[in-house]
């Protein structure tokens, strides 16, 4: 079991489109993208510590529950305002596949000083974008990565509005 979550990571950050799919149906997989979203958490708090006391059970529980929230947004966005003939999904793929879509954030805990956290951070956090965009595109059923990657960015606005709201009304 072990194993195959380790080479599942390893497919995940070589953007590996049958990983994505694999997930997708893999309903024992949920637990394993969830560790994948915590593993991430942790290596960016790692990397992260030189700048300060770093939250290693707060960091990790903030990214559960952005990751379950940003599911969610993707799959509302994804199925309802832009779907394609052929999608069908449900917010457990979206879960799974965005799960592991977190795999390359574990270069964050190389970031040991600030020239490499910015490196590092950075260069994660792009590589995570194109394992999203690949991770939707299996997850909904599209024929285009375009469209894929329009629903990541509509559903990043969605989510920064949502916050931005949220942190005014809340002020």
């Amino acid at each position: 079991m072990v194993l195959i979550f380790i080479n599942r990571i390893f497919r995940a950050i070589k953007i590996d489109p049958d990983l994505y799919e694999e997930v997708e149906h893999d309903k024992s997989a949920t637990i394993q993208a969830a560790g994948v979203v915590v593993l991430s958490s942790l290596a960016a708090g790692v990397g992260a510590i030189h700048l300060g006391a770093s939250n290693f059970l707060l960091g990790p529980l903030l990214s559960l529950a952005s990751w379950y929230f940003w599911a969610f947004i993707i799959y509302i966005v994804g199925t309802k305002l832009f779907p394609d003939k052929e999608t069908k999904s449900d917010h457990g793929e979206l879960l799974r596949t965005i799960g592991f879509s977190s795999a390359p954030g574990l270069i964050r805990v190389f970031a040991f000083t600030p020239e490499l956290m910015t490196v590092t951070f950075v260069g994660s956090a792009l590589w995570m974008l194109a394992c999203m965009v690949v991770a939707v595109k299996q997850a909904l059923d599209y024929k285009s990565l375009w469209r894929a990657l329009g629903v990541v960015i509509v559903s990043w606005l969605v989510q920064a509005f949502l916050l931005l709201l949220i942190l005014l009304i809340f002020r």
